[in-house]
C-alpha cells in the first residue's frame, strides 16, 4: 500500500505520529508583530490634492533574521515606500514588521533558504495590508505593494555575500 504524502517524512521514513515527531520538518509561526510603523506626509494638507499624474514611489524590501532559542527564528520584514513629485516628498511610510518561527527537523543546508524565502513570504500579506491602511488613513489612496520575489532577493544577496567572500580572500 503507497503512503500518503502526510505519512511519510521528507527523508522517506515513517513518521512516528502526526504532530512533528520523528524529525518531520516543520514551520510554524509562534508570534506575528509590528516592531516599528512610522507614516510621515510633510507636505499634508497641501500634499493631498488631486494630481494630474501618479506621483514615483520608492520600494525598498529588507530581511533579516535572528536565532532566538534552539529551532526559534525571529523574522524581520522591513518595508519603505516614499511617494514624491519632482522635490515634495508626499508621503513616507516605513514598516519593520516580524515573525517568530519555529523551524523543525529542517536539514541545516535549506535553513537560509527557509529563513529568508518561505518566512518573509508568509509575512509580506500582512505587511502589505498595514502599509496599505497606513497610506489610506494617511489622506492618500492605499499603496498595494506588488507581490516580492523573495527567492531573487535571496540569490541577489548570497551572490553579493560571495562576492564579498572573494575580495577578502
Amino acid at each position: 500500500m503507497a503512503k500518503t504524502p502526510s505519512e511519510t517524512t521528507a527523508t522517506g521514513g515513517e513518521a512516528k505520529n502526526g504532530n512533528g515527531a520523528g524529525g518531520e520538518p516543520s514551520l510554524n509561526i509562534l508570534a506575528q508583530y509590528v516592531k516599528d510603523l512610522s507614516f510621515e506626509s510633510p507636505g499634508a494638507p497641501l500634499s493631498l490634492r488631486p494630481r494630474d499624474k501618479a506621483p514615483s514611489i520608492n520600494i525598498n524590501v529588507n530581511v533579516n533574521t535572528n536565532p532566538i532559542a534552539e529551532g526559534d527564528f525571529d523574522v524581520v520584514l522591513t518595508l519603505n515606500a516614499q511617494a514624491g513629485e519632482d522635490k515634495d516628498v508626499l508621503f513616507n511610510v516605513e514598516l519593520v514588521y516580524g515573525g517568530v518561527f519555529r523551524i523543525q527537523g529542517v536539514p541545516q543546508e535549506h535553513m537560509l533558504p527557509l529563513l529568508f524565502i518561505e518566512c518573509p513570504r508568509l509575512l509580506f500579506p500582512f505587511a502589505r495590508q498595514i502599509i496599505a491602511e497606513a497610506t489610506r488613513n494617511g489622506g492618500f489612496p492605499p499603496l498595494m505593494i506588488d507581490p516580492i520575489d523573495f527567492a531573487q532577493m535571496f540569490q541577489q544577496r548570497m551572490a553579493e555575500e560571495q562576492a564579498k567572500a572573494a575580495v577578502k580572500s
